[in-house]
């Protein structure tokens, strides 16, 4: 049960209140922001929250238990505030966002609500809509590991341990032609044989893009010309000039993880385990299904 401060309490239960929302902002790079409905600033908690952000709470839905309540906060771009560019860049994708009821009037009787996270962000005509989720919604993210052909670790991370870092798996270059949103002409890996970046990671170095980082569909070249494509568009349009680095990508499979990167012994998925078909078979005296291993 949640206890309110008896200063707070004393407020509610009178004729006449002076009540409204507040949300504290945590950004994953740290940065704290601090947002009101009301049409003046307040400050409590050690952070200031703006009224100029133009912050007001829309429907909302509250649940017991450990459901997947939703909310939702809408507003306006602010140089002050929220910018544009900075809900583009995804700056703001993960945020964690306490919600007070404050009294305006006395800034330090306020309570905290909820905690909840920002999900998805739509921008139309200057304005922004934010979902903001319960945190239990990461109980429907999936933990632990499974049995499977291919491998379910992430390419060098702890399980994996290829070194990224070594020049054998990264290239750089830059962009020169742009044919979409997601495809482009490259420069500067013509070294690299066809879909060696395939899966990999695309980090743009220069350009409007400086610092978001894409996941790679494809890389193919075709008579010494190099297209690469990603799988989302980047929040910002490519452009030519634009300088990227590249690292190389896995599709999870033993032979790329043998011949590509020489690490057989590391791989964390489990090749050799009988598909479905091998499982609905029969025993008998004529094909593999006689009881010898199936690899020696």
């Amino acid at each position: 049960m949640r206890m309110l401060p008896a200063a707070l309490a004393a407020h509610l239960s009178g004729d006449a209140t002076s009540m409204c929302h507040c949300w504290r902002v945590t950004r994953r790079d740290g940065v704290v922001l601090g947002f009101t409905e009301h049409d003046h600033d307040l400050r409590f908690a050690g952070t200031d929250f703006l009224a100029a952000s133009g912050f007001e709470a829309a429907d909302s839905e509250a649940a017991s238990g450990l459901s997947v309540e939703a909310g939702e906060v809408v507003g306006g771009f602010s140089n002050a505030a929220i910018s544009e560019a900075d809900v583009v860049a995804g700056r703001y994708d993960g945020a964690r966002v306490e919600v007070f009821k404050v009294n305006w009037l006395a800034s330090e009787q306020h309570v905290l609500l909820r905690v909840q996270e920002i999900g998805d962000v739509v921008r139309a005509g200057g304005a922004f809509r934010a979902e903001l989720r319960r945190l239990t919604h990461r109980l429907d993210q999936v933990q632990g590991r499974i049995y499977g052909r291919r491998c379910d670790a992430v390419l060098g991370d702890g399980w994996c341990k290829v070194n990224l870092d070594s020049p054998a798996f990264r290239g750089e270059g830059a962009v020169a032609v742009v044919l979409g949103e997601t495809r482009m002409r490259v420069t500067g890996l013509d070294a690299a044989t066809e879909g060696f970046y395939r899966y990999g990671v695309f980090r743009f170095v220069s350009g409007a893009n400086a610092g978001h980082a894409s996941d790679i569909e494809d890389h193919r070249k075709e008579d010494g010309i190099v297209t690469m494509s990603l799988w989302l568009p980047p929040p910002l349009p490519l452009a030519v000039g634009d300088l990227f680095a590249v690292t190389a990508g896995c599709d999870k499979s033993f032979a790329t993880c043998a011949d590509k990167f020489s690490n057989r012994l590391n791989f964390q998925g489990f090749p050799h385990m009988p598909g479905t078909d091998f499982a609905f078979g029969y025993a008998d005296g004529d094909t593999v299904h006689d009881g010898r291993p199936l690899y020696g």
